[in-house]
C-alpha cells in the first residue's frame, strides 16, 4: 500500500512566505541550510507535534553564505533540493521556505571585515570561543540569518538540533537578550547506529575516513563514562581515543558547564556539563558533543 503525502508550499521570496503564512495561527520554524537527513527528520516530527493538526510548520533551505569564512566549503556544500523536499513531504512539514541569496541580503552579504552599512547580530563573547575561535565570524554570521528567519517566519516556536550546541545556546541567548517571546527547542542529536552523529558533511567523508570519523563519539562517550571522576580523568579518557585515531585531526576538545563557562578540575558532585569536540577528518571537519554528570 503506497501511502500519499502532500508536498509543501515552496516560497521562493519573502511575499510569497507572508502570502502563505497569513492568517495563520500556531508557527514552528524548523531552520536549515539543506541537505537533510533523518537527524533534520527528527526536528520535522517534534516541529510537527508542537504544532498540532492546526499549526503550521516552516522549514526554512538556506545556504548562508554569510557564516562561511574565507577557504570554507560554502561553494561545494551539497544541495539537494529535490530530495529535501521530498522528506519534508514525508514529514508533514506545510511551508517550505528556499530563498535565494539577493533575497535575503537584498543590500549584498556583509561580509567580516568589508565596509557595510547592514546591521548584523554580534554573539558577545560567548561567539569568540570554541568554533567562533576557529571560525572568525562564524556565530555572526549564524545569529544574523537566524534573526532574519525569525523577522521573516514569525514563528512562535523553533526546533534547532543540540549537535550544534554552541549554536544553540547563543542562538537561546539572542533570544533571551533581545526579548523575541520566541520558544528555542533542542533536540538530542541524531546518531547513525555506530555513534557518528549525522550531519551533511558525512557525505564528503570517504569509507576509510568515515570509519575515522566514529572516534569523535567514541571520545565524547569516554569522557562521560569517567566525569564522576572529575575534569581531568575525563579529559584525558577522551584525548585517548582521539590520539589513537591518526585520520582525525583535533581542533578542540572542550569540558565545560551547561553555559559553555569553564569547570573546576572537580565539581560538586551532582554538576552537569558538556563535552565538545571539533575536528578534521581528511579535508572535513566535524563537531559533536555529549553532556556530562558529574
Amino acid at each position: 500500500m503506497t501511502t500519499l503525502t502532500t508536498p509543501p508550499a515552496v516560497a521562493r521570496s519573502r511575499t510569497e512566505l507572508a502570502g502563505l503564512l497569513e492568517g495563520r495561527g500556531h508557527v514552528v520554524l524548523v531552520p536549515t541550510m539543506g541537505a537533510l537527513h533523518e537527524g533534520h527528520a527528527t526536528l520535522m516530527r517534534i516541529a510537527r507535534e508542537r504544532a498540532g493538526a492546526e499549526g503550521v510548520v516552516v522549514v526554512s533551505v538556506f545556504v548562508n553564505p554569510l557564516q562561511f569564512g574565507p577557504g570554507e566549503d560554502l561553494d561545494r556544500y551539497p544541495r539537494t533540493f529535490d530530495a529535501d523536499l521530498a522528506l519534508a513531504a514525508g514529514e508533514g512539514v506545510d511551508v517550505v521556505f528556499a530563498p535565494v541569496v539577493a533575497e535575503m541580503y537584498p543590500d549584498g552579504v556583509p561580509h567580516e571585515g568589508v565596509a557595510s552599512e547592514a546591521v548584523t547580530v554580534q554573539p558577545g563573547p560567548l561567539g569568540e570561543v570554541l568554533d567562533g575561535a576557529s571560525r572568525p565570524g562564524h556565530f555572526r554570521g549564524v545569529l544574523t540569518v537566524v534573526a532574519k528567519l525569525f523577522g521573516l517566519v514569525r514563528p512562535d516556536v523553533a526546533i534547532f538540533g543540540e549537535k550544534d550546541y554552541q549554536q544553540l545556546a547563543l542562538i537561546r541567548r539572542m533570544v533571551a537578550d533581545l526579548c523575541l517571546g520566541i520558544d528555542v527547542v533542542g533536540a538530542p542529536t541524531d546518531r547513525e547506529p555506530d555513534g557518528l552523529a549525522r550531519s551533511s558533511r558525512n557525505r564528503y567523508l570517504d569509507a576509510e575516513q568515515r570509519q575515522q570519523a566514529v572516534a569523535l563519539s567514541r571520545a565524547l562517550r569516554a569522557a562521560q563514562e569517567r566525569a564522576p571522576y572529575g575534569v581531568p580523568a575525563a579529559r584525558w579518557a577522551a584525548m585517548a581515543v582521539i590520539k589513537s585515531e591518526p585520520g582525525v585531526e583535533l581542533d578542540y576538545l572542550a569540558l565545560t558547564t551547561t553555559g559553555l563557562g569553564e569547570l573546576p578540575d572537580y565539581p560538586e558532585p551532582g554538576t552537569e556539563g558538556r563535552v565538545l569536540v571539533a575536528a578534521r577528518v581528511g579535508t572535513t571537519r566535524l563537531i559533536d558533543n555529549l553532556p556530562l554528570q558529574f
